[in-house]
Protein backbone atom coordinates (compact mmCIF):
# COMPACT_ATOMS: atom_id res chain seq x y z
CA UNK A 1 0.00 0.00 0.00
CA UNK A 2 2.77 2.27 0.79
CA UNK A 3 4.11 1.73 -2.61
CA UNK A 4 1.55 2.38 -4.59
CA UNK A 5 0.65 5.76 -2.52
CA UNK A 6 4.24 6.47 -2.47
CA UNK A 7 4.26 5.75 -6.52
CA UNK A 8 1.41 7.78 -7.41
CA UNK A 9 2.19 10.94 -5.31
CA UNK A 10 5.82 10.77 -7.60
CA UNK A 11 4.30 10.09 -10.66
CA UNK A 12 1.75 13.38 -10.30
CA UNK A 13 4.72 15.23 -8.83
CA UNK A 14 6.84 14.39 -12.20
CA UNK A 15 3.48 15.90 -14.16
CA UNK A 16 3.40 19.11 -12.20
CA UNK A 17 7.00 19.08 -12.39
CA UNK A 18 6.54 19.07 -16.52
CA UNK A 19 4.51 21.93 -16.91
CA UNK A 20 6.38 24.28 -15.61
CA UNK A 21 9.32 23.30 -18.02
CA UNK A 22 6.04 23.05 -20.59
CA UNK A 23 5.39 26.90 -19.48
CA UNK A 24 9.25 27.81 -19.79
CA UNK A 25 9.19 26.56 -23.27
CA UNK A 26 5.75 27.23 -24.77
CA UNK A 27 6.20 31.08 -24.00
CA UNK A 28 9.86 31.06 -25.84
CA UNK A 29 7.88 29.74 -29.18
CA UNK A 30 4.94 32.19 -29.24
CA UNK A 31 6.37 35.30 -27.94
CA UNK A 32 9.02 37.22 -29.32
CA UNK A 33 11.73 37.96 -27.38
CA UNK A 34 10.59 35.61 -24.10
CA UNK A 35 13.02 35.70 -21.37
CA UNK A 36 12.71 34.77 -17.80
CA UNK A 37 14.40 38.04 -16.71
CA UNK A 38 13.40 40.06 -19.65
CA UNK A 39 9.54 39.18 -19.79
CA UNK A 40 9.57 37.96 -16.53
CA UNK A 41 5.92 38.78 -15.83
CA UNK A 42 4.60 36.77 -18.56
CA UNK A 43 6.91 33.57 -17.57
CA UNK A 44 5.53 34.15 -13.87
CA UNK A 45 1.73 33.86 -14.65
CA UNK A 46 2.73 31.26 -17.53
CA UNK A 47 3.79 29.23 -14.35
CA UNK A 48 1.12 29.83 -11.99
CA UNK A 49 -1.62 29.02 -14.68
CA UNK A 50 0.14 26.15 -15.93
CA UNK A 51 0.86 24.69 -11.94
CA UNK A 52 -2.83 25.93 -11.29
CA UNK A 53 -4.69 23.97 -14.48
CA UNK A 54 -2.04 20.17 -13.80
CA UNK A 55 -2.54 20.43 -10.38
CA UNK A 56 -6.51 20.40 -10.34
CA UNK A 57 -6.41 17.64 -12.97
CA UNK A 58 -4.07 15.58 -11.55
CA UNK A 59 -5.58 15.86 -8.25
CA UNK A 60 -9.22 14.86 -9.56
CA UNK A 61 -8.60 12.46 -11.45
CA UNK A 62 -6.45 10.67 -8.89
CA UNK A 63 -9.11 11.42 -6.51
CA UNK A 64 -7.34 13.13 -3.95
CA UNK A 65 -9.87 16.08 -3.10
CA UNK A 66 -12.00 15.56 -0.29
CA UNK A 67 -15.98 13.83 -0.64
CA UNK A 68 -18.50 16.20 -1.08
CA UNK A 69 -21.13 15.86 1.34
CA UNK A 70 -23.87 16.86 -0.99
CA UNK A 71 -24.07 16.35 -4.56
CA UNK A 72 -26.02 18.96 -5.34
CA UNK A 73 -25.38 21.97 -8.32
CA UNK A 74 -25.61 24.81 -5.48
CA UNK A 75 -23.47 22.82 -3.00
CA UNK A 76 -20.80 22.29 -5.30
CA UNK A 77 -20.70 25.93 -6.44
CA UNK A 78 -20.75 26.79 -3.01
CA UNK A 79 -17.77 25.28 -2.41
CA UNK A 80 -16.11 26.76 -6.02
CA UNK A 81 -17.11 29.81 -5.12
CA UNK A 82 -15.51 29.58 -1.64
CA UNK A 83 -12.80 28.20 -3.19
CA UNK A 84 -11.99 30.85 -5.76
CA UNK A 85 -12.37 33.65 -2.21
CA UNK A 86 -9.55 31.68 -0.57
CA UNK A 87 -7.46 32.12 -2.92
CA UNK A 88 -8.03 35.66 -3.17
CA UNK A 89 -7.45 36.17 0.34
CA UNK A 90 -4.32 34.13 0.10
CA UNK A 91 -2.97 37.09 -2.82
CA UNK A 92 -4.02 39.59 -0.53
CA UNK A 93 -1.66 37.70 2.38
CA UNK A 94 1.05 37.26 0.53
CA UNK A 95 1.05 40.28 -0.61
CA UNK A 96 0.54 42.16 2.54
CA UNK A 97 3.36 39.84 4.19
CA UNK A 98 5.89 40.61 0.92
CA UNK A 99 5.47 44.33 1.50
CA UNK A 100 5.60 43.79 5.32
CA UNK A 101 9.44 41.91 4.36
CA UNK A 102 10.50 45.22 2.50
CA UNK A 103 9.06 44.96 -0.85
CA UNK A 104 7.83 48.52 -2.01
CA UNK A 105 4.15 49.58 -1.27
CA UNK A 106 3.34 50.89 -4.04
CA UNK A 107 6.10 51.07 -6.66
CA UNK A 108 6.19 47.77 -8.59
CA UNK A 109 3.07 47.00 -6.64
CA UNK A 110 2.40 44.87 -10.00
CA UNK A 111 5.50 42.61 -9.66
CA UNK A 112 4.76 42.47 -6.00
CA UNK A 113 1.34 41.02 -6.48
CA UNK A 114 2.51 38.54 -9.19
CA UNK A 115 4.79 36.98 -6.76
CA UNK A 116 2.15 36.65 -4.43
CA UNK A 117 -0.11 34.77 -7.15
CA UNK A 118 3.00 32.62 -7.63
CA UNK A 119 3.36 31.81 -4.33
CA UNK A 120 -0.65 31.01 -3.43
CA UNK A 121 -0.56 28.54 -6.65
CA UNK A 122 2.25 26.68 -5.16
CA UNK A 123 0.99 26.46 -1.54
CA UNK A 124 -2.70 27.50 -1.57
CA UNK A 125 -4.46 26.26 -4.35
CA UNK A 126 -2.97 22.54 -3.65
CA UNK A 127 -4.32 22.83 0.06
CA UNK A 128 -7.90 23.75 -1.65
CA UNK A 129 -7.24 21.12 -3.86
CA UNK A 130 -6.27 18.05 -1.60
CA UNK A 131 -8.60 19.72 1.44
CA UNK A 132 -10.87 21.98 0.24
CA UNK A 133 -12.19 24.99 1.45
CA UNK A 134 -11.86 23.60 4.87
CA UNK A 135 -9.94 25.81 7.16
CA UNK A 136 -9.45 23.66 9.80
CA UNK A 137 -8.48 21.30 7.81
CA UNK A 138 -5.85 23.65 6.76
CA UNK A 139 -4.96 24.25 10.48
CA UNK A 140 -4.85 20.62 11.46
CA UNK A 141 -2.41 19.72 8.77
CA UNK A 142 -0.10 22.65 9.28
CA UNK A 143 -0.18 22.33 13.14
CA UNK A 144 2.43 19.41 14.77
CA UNK A 145 1.70 15.69 13.77
CA UNK A 146 -1.30 17.04 12.17
CA UNK A 147 -0.68 14.57 8.56
CA UNK A 148 -3.33 12.20 8.51
CA UNK A 149 -2.04 10.86 4.91
CA UNK A 150 0.88 11.05 2.96
CA UNK A 151 -1.12 13.73 0.63
CA UNK A 152 -0.58 16.07 3.90
CA UNK A 153 2.35 15.27 4.18
CA UNK A 154 3.07 16.48 1.05
CA UNK A 155 1.32 19.62 1.86
CA UNK A 156 3.87 20.26 4.02
CA UNK A 157 6.93 19.74 2.22
CA UNK A 158 5.50 21.42 -1.12
CA UNK A 159 4.91 24.66 0.99
CA UNK A 160 7.19 25.12 2.83
CA UNK A 161 9.92 24.69 0.52
CA UNK A 162 8.58 26.91 -1.86
CA UNK A 163 8.07 29.58 1.03
CA UNK A 164 11.79 29.65 2.40
CA UNK A 165 12.74 29.61 -1.40
CA UNK A 166 11.20 32.59 -1.70
CA UNK A 167 12.75 34.17 1.39
CA UNK A 168 16.09 32.88 -0.01
CA UNK A 169 15.62 34.14 -3.33
CA UNK A 170 15.28 37.61 -2.15
CA UNK A 171 18.66 37.65 -0.31
CA UNK A 172 20.77 38.66 -3.59
CA UNK A 173 18.17 41.86 -4.55
CA UNK A 174 20.26 44.27 -2.85
CA UNK A 175 23.97 43.50 -3.53
CA UNK A 176 25.54 45.21 -5.90
CA UNK A 177 25.89 43.44 -8.81
CA UNK A 178 23.88 44.57 -11.33
CA UNK A 179 22.24 41.35 -12.90
CA UNK A 180 19.24 40.95 -14.38
CA UNK A 181 18.12 38.54 -12.26
CA UNK A 182 17.87 41.06 -9.17
CA UNK A 183 15.48 43.10 -10.78
CA UNK A 184 12.24 42.39 -8.20
CA UNK A 185 10.91 40.45 -7.78
CA UNK A 186 12.62 37.29 -10.11
CA UNK A 187 14.98 36.35 -8.21
CA UNK A 188 12.10 35.41 -5.22
CA UNK A 189 9.95 33.84 -8.32
CA UNK A 190 12.83 32.18 -9.60
CA UNK A 191 13.44 30.81 -5.29
CA UNK A 192 9.85 30.01 -4.93
CA UNK A 193 9.96 27.82 -8.07
CA UNK A 194 13.49 26.05 -7.01
CA UNK A 195 11.49 25.68 -3.91
CA UNK A 196 8.54 24.40 -5.29
CA UNK A 197 10.29 21.77 -6.81
CA UNK A 198 12.72 20.73 -4.80
CA UNK A 199 9.41 20.20 -2.57
CA UNK A 200 7.83 17.85 -5.44
CA UNK A 201 11.30 15.77 -5.63
CA UNK A 202 11.65 15.83 -1.75
CA UNK A 203 7.81 14.55 -0.42
CA UNK A 204 7.96 11.31 -2.26
CA UNK A 205 11.74 9.93 -1.28
CA UNK A 206 11.07 11.57 2.55
CA UNK A 207 7.58 9.65 3.10
CA UNK A 208 9.37 6.28 1.59
CA UNK A 209 12.88 6.86 3.55
CA UNK A 210 10.36 7.60 6.81
CA UNK A 211 7.32 5.30 6.35
CA UNK A 212 8.19 3.05 9.22
CA UNK A 213 8.06 5.97 11.32
CA UNK A 214 4.72 7.68 10.03
CA UNK A 215 1.76 6.17 11.91
CA UNK A 216 -1.28 7.64 10.05
CA UNK A 217 -3.91 5.98 8.29
CA UNK A 218 -3.85 6.30 4.49
CA UNK A 219 -6.89 7.30 2.60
Amino acid sequence: MWDVEIRGMASAHAIIAASIFMATVMPAVLVEKFSVYGTHLIWLYSVAGSVAVVNIAVFWLLGISPPTKKNTLSYKLSKLIRSCVYLLLSCLFFHTVIVLYGAPLLESALETFSLAVLLSTFTTLRCLCVLGPNVQAWIRVFSRDGAMSVWDTSLQITTGCSIVGAWLGAFPIPLDWDRPWQVWPVSCSLGATVGFLTGLLAAPLWIRWHRKQLTYKLK
